[in-house]
């Protein structure tokens, strides 16, 4: 309950800092709210991830499930059903249009996720571009059966699922590799979310972007969000409440923070 008064005295700050396209002076950012940000997604595209969601939602099957992050508000212990996890904890479907228009208007091909879940946030940046590559870690291995045996029905993407702890798996993928897109939607506690933070900044180009879900889940994800605005290494951040955006452009003289609405 703490928490979701949090999150409601934080929306209530949100509205009245946040801004739409019109209060917007950098042209990346007001070309990202118009041209991706501001308009529909492909009706095939949200047809297909219905489908995927619809599957999801008549799965009666219960699994144990293995919690490495800072646990759930929702379920009391860790048996539970597929269908509820889907209803409770998977990507919204705004959001998940959103991703898929993200990769699009971006061309993002590299992506890295961290937190696959049910793979609805997998199928969206795989909607986003048929091109992409999408390597995505799940730390538990019983819910990582569930769309590793289901995605490539909706999609001819080359997705890698890898399971297991993130201390383990993320340093191996961000071995010698640059991504264009890091989702980051796997662990809502500050420490974790910092430390992957700095791990994943190997990867970066001038165009990479990441995304972090729930910056304002708690007081602690939100010092998250606070350090990674500061760090040195970002020149451009996009509040939009649910969602935090960073940029990494070297074009970007001087670092800016936006709080938009969407």
């Amino acid at each position: 309950m703490q928490d979701v008064l949090y999150q409601i005295k934080k929306y209530s700050h949100f509205l009245m800092k946040s801004t739409n396209k019109h209060g917007v002076h950098s042209p990346f950012v007001f070309d990202l709210i118009t041209k991706c940000f501001n308009q529909k997604t492909a009706l095939e595209k949200m047809q297909i991830l219905g489908e995927y969601r619809s599957e999801l939602a008549q799965n009666k099957t219960t699994i144990t499930v293995t919690d490495f992050g800072a646990g759930s508000r929702v379920f009391k212990n860790n048996q539970r059903m597929v269908a509820t996890i889907l209803k409770h904890v998977s990507v919204s479907k705004k959001q998940s249009s959103l991703l898929i228009r993200l990769v699009a208007y971006l061309n993002t091909k590299n992506i890295l996720e961290i937190g696959t879940s049910l793979g609805v946030g997998t199928l969206s940046l795989a909607l986003g571009n048929k091109d992409a590559v999408i390597t995505t870690l799940e730390g538990c291995l019983e819910t990582l059966k569930i769309p590793k045996n289901s995605l490539k029905k909706y999609v001819l993407n080359t997705i890698n699922f890898i399971g297991g702890e993130f201390s383990t798996t993320l340093p191996k993928v961000l071995k010698d590799k640059k991504y264009d897109m890091i989702y980051f939607d796997g662990n809502h506690k500050k420490e974790a979310t910092i430390q992957y933070f700095e791990q994943c900044l190997t990867a970066v180009h001038n165009e990479t972007f990441f995304i972090f879900d729930d910056i304002y889940w708690s007081d602690e994800m939100t010092e998250a969000w606070e350090y990674i605005k500061n760090h040195d290494k970002v020149s451009l951040t996009i509040d939009t409440f649910n969602l935090g955006f960073v940029f990494f452009r070297k074009e970007q003289f001087e670092k800016e923070h936006f709080v938009v609405r969407r």
